[in-house]
């Protein structure tokens, strides 16, 4: 592993930069040198690529749809479920006839999956021509490691290198014009038994409040419409910083700033939901009225197994204030089915919590063990075929629940922000601000504006509309 001088200066990886920018005039196959880059899983993931293309923009690359174009290749890797390993591995193994095709394209793995060392290792065994691999804890140093990879000729493998700051001043290429995300805070403190993130995304540390806002200002005056904040437990943000403030406070303070745009955020632990946070939405100017509240399971006895440390009772409570202070909030979700220990009992209970909150719209996942997490030891004797029933009978109940959501939406008139066209001819979809998605006729020009639309029709998970 590659641990000796490297440097956090953004002076210094400035100086790559330059330098990466004159070798890939030598090396480059086409007009311009080309990177491709693929991402996977969450948000975070997303703004973490960003990142990496605002890098490799300040080293001269453009971008490519067409991996076989590009003399860069980067799988940007998700960790939280087996399928999305499964992908990495098939997608990585057929580069291999490119790379013998063209020896000087630089293939490279980052991200969650590349902090699990077993992960690393199966990496540097069975995929040779992978050239370079790091994890999440080194991103600011991208443009070093690039550097010695394109130089040295040898493969880079750098990884668990977690200095628990905060670097700043890394530049972003935003994938959007008008919606974007933000992110607030890295890392995670909870530990809950079945969840990889804290093992490779480190532990929390909060930015400082007076960048967020400086780069939300940046946002909005360039005319993003749609600003989702981001953090692994965004109701923790504060924690670790000198000054002294919560995430509803920051919430109030991006509000403030002047605009005509949308401002999300995800995702909220409930332990740490307060009343304080769903008044500043209640309150707030330009705060979609949608809260994402995973709560994983209804059973007590499976969500202490779980490590949640919240009950089904504080649950509801939170669910019930919301719903008195914003009579029109749209509550969404996450559910695991089938946890290690889950018996069918548990599962119900489960069911009747969706049933009493009536949720917008659910993420809904079959259990997958993740290797060093505490629930990947725990007996699990259900048979995967049959979480496979109980997830199909909690999708029929949340799809009965949808429709008839959806359908109470239809004669009223909704903002939605214009996101593109819908392929269908004519077509344009848009979003509420409690984030459910709309179909309608309209002029492409409208993209990336708020409209006015009045719902003609209902479907399980959608709205037709017309724009008035």
């Amino acid at each position: 592993m590659l641990n000796d001088n490297l440097n956090n200066s953004p002076e210094i990886q400035n100086d790559y930069i330059k330098l990466i920018a004159e070798i890939m005039e030598i090396r480059k196959r086409g007009e311009v040198p080309l990177a491709y880059i693929r991402t996977y899983g969450c948000q975070q993931n997303v703004a973490d690529s960003e990142k990496i293309k605002g890098m490799l923009s300040m080293c001269g690359y453009e971008f490519t749809d067409n991996p076989n174009n590009a003399d860069f290749i980067l799988f940007n890797t998700c960790a939280v479920r087996e399928h999305a390993e499964d992908r990495v591995f098939g997608n990585v193994g057929a580069l291999k006839s490119l790379k013998r095709k063209h020896p000087s394209v630089l293939i490279a793995l980052c991200g969650c999956m590349m902090e699990q060392e077993h992960v690393a290792n199966k990496i540097y065994k069975s995929f040779p021509f992978v050239g370079l691999v790091f994890g999440t804890h080194c991103m600011h140093i991208f443009p070093q490691l690039l550097y010695k990879s394109l130089v040295d000729g040898k493969r880079v493998f750098e990884r668990d290198n977690d200095d628990l700051l905060v670097h700043e001043g890394i530049p972003v290429r935003r994938d959007g014009s008008f919606k974007g995300w933000l992110p607030i805070m890295y890392g995670c403190d909870n530990f809950c038994t079945y969840c990889i993130v804290p093992y490779v995304r480190g532990r929390e540390r909060s930015r400082e409040s007076s960048v967020i806002l400086q780069e939300a200002k940046n946002m909005i005056d360039a005319g993003y419409k749609d600003i989702t904040l981001l953090g692994q437990n965004v109701n923790s943000y504060g924690k670790g910083l000198e000054e002294k403030i919560t995430f509803a406070e920051l919430l109030k303070k991006i509000d403030d700033i002047e605009g005509d745009y949308l401002l999300r955020f995800m995702t909220s632990h409930p332990k740490d939901c307060t009343k304080e946070l769903i008044d500043t939405m209640a309150s707030g100017k330009h705060i979609s009225k949608h809260l994402h509240l995973p709560f994983q399971s209804g059973s007590d006895r499976i969500l202490k197994l779980m490590n949640r440390r919240y009950n089904v009772e504080k649950y509801l409570s939170i669910i019930d204030y919301a719903k008195s202070k914003i009579p029109d909030v749209s509550l969404t979700s996450d559910i695991i089915v089938g946890f290690p220990g889950e018996t069918y009992e548990d599962f119900k209970q489960t069911l009747e919590l969706i049933r009493k909150v009536e949720f917008t719209s659910l993420f809904t996942f079959i259990y997958s063990p993740r290797v060093g997490t505490p629930a990947a030891k725990m007996d699990d004797p259900i048979p995967y075929e049959e979480k496979s029933k109980w997830f199909s009978e909690l999708l029929a109940v949340q799809e009965e629940i949808a429709a008839k959501r959806c359908a109470a939406m239809v004669g009223t008139t909704q903002r939605i922000l214009i996101e593109g066209e819908t392929g269908k001819d004519g077509m344009l979809a848009g979003r509420t601000s409690g984030n459910i998605v709309v179909e309608l006729p309209g002029d492409k020009n409208t993209i990336g504006t708020f409209q006015n639309a009045e719902i003609t029709e209902a479907r399980n998970w959608i709205l037709r509309g017309k724009l008035l």
